[in-house]
């Protein structure tokens, strides 16, 4: 089957100069794959001379009229900007047009029009935003919810498990993911009444669930799977994300200090570099917003060309992987 991935070209600090050359890169390594790019016409034509013949027969441009900026209301993109690129996007998913959508613009408007368009699944209450972090075992941990539910029920956690776990499963192939519910320590007694009955519920879902983990867990690589509410996790996130550019700074202005640390950082140059590429946030860039009727990835609001490009890959692997069908089957046998 060729996959088509919707792109809204608009979206993110900057626009189809990012977008466009992203998309152009991810179809020369995806010859079996078609992107439609969405956004203000004139602007996706211009950065879109740069491809060859045989890439610009894949891609397909749809224009749109509006634009949702990244400082919007949610509600006024949903209600009042029905043409943006980041709606069209979304429609062309709904109507078996694309597999996949991706959007580096608003996060609270690409969840609010993803959720009225597309609907979540039987099952689930509310979509999570889920993304992979880095750890010391070389592989990667997946932590959900990192923001778009910030006040959750035991419910709700349970369900973010089960996604989690299929999302894992499908795209990392293991069949039984371990899963870790995100608390202030690993004893039961810990936590709050909601992660205490959340535990209980995740206990009893069949899920490889191996109880409470801490923050520093999820760098250890403990478990596949991370639990958490929105407002947790995105402080986990955006704290990790702090701590790796001060340590990057850091680095560069020891190494920068005079002529005999700059000599140690020539010396320490190839260790540097596998360092830089190991961590490299850019490589993980794409969060999926799970739990909906189509596959929709957010990109980080400020990426490059390569970190979109990465967003959009993570977009094409779970439709390779069938994680939409698989989540279907996996929530149809819970409501039953």
């Amino acid at each position: 089957m060729q996959i088509t991935v919707a792109i809204d070209c608009m979206g993110g600090d900057h626009g189809p100069r990012v977008t466009v050359p992203a998309a152009i890169n991810f179809l020369s390594a995806h010859p079996d794959a078609r992107a439609i790019l969405v956004g203000l016409e004139n602007e996706v034509a211009e950065a879109l001379k740069q491809a060859r013949g045989d890439i610009r027969d894949r891609i397909t441009l749809r224009h749109a009229t509006e634009v949702v900026h990244m400082a919007e209301s949610p509600a006024a993109a949903l209600r009042s900007k029905k043409d943006s690129s980041m709606r069209v996007i979304v429609n062309l998913l709904k109507a078996g047009e694309a597999q996949a959508c991706v959007s580096a613009g608003n996060t609270g408007a690409l969840m609010a029009i993803s959720r009225f368009v597309l609907k979540t699944l039987d099952g689930i209450d509310r979509p999570a935003i889920v993304s992979l972090l880095p750890n010391i075992k070389g592989t990667y941990t997946y932590v959900l919810d990192l923001g778009a539910n910030v006040d959750c029920g035991p419910e709700h956690l349970l369900q973010f498990g089960l996604m989690g776990s299929t999302l894992v499963a499908a795209v990392e192939h293991k069949e039984s993911p371990t899963v870790g519910l995100l608390n202030i320590g690993e004893e039961d007694i810990k936590g709050n009444e909601v992660v205490k009955r959340a535990a209980e519920l995740l206990r009893a879902s069949g899920l490889n669930f191996i109880g409470n983990v801490e923050g520093d867990d999820i760098y250890k690589g403990k478990c596949d799977v991370v639990v958490c509410d929105g407002f947790v996790g995105n402080v986990a996130l955006k704290t990790a994300e702090g701590v790796a550019q001060m340590l990057g700074g850091a680095l560069k202005e020891e190494f920068s200090r005079n002529w005999l640390t700059k000599l140690a950082a020539l010396v320490a140059l190839p260790v540097l570099k596998s360092f830089r590429n190991r961590f490299d946030h850019r490589r993980y860039n794409g969060a999926s917003l799970v739990g909906l009727r189509g596959i929709v990835v957010k990109s980080h609001g400020s990426a490059d060309a390569y970190s979109f490009e990465n967003a959009i890959q993570r977009a094409f692997e779970e439709v390779q992987n069938d994680v939409l069908a698989r989540l279907t089957r996996r929530f149809n046998a819970t409501v039953k």
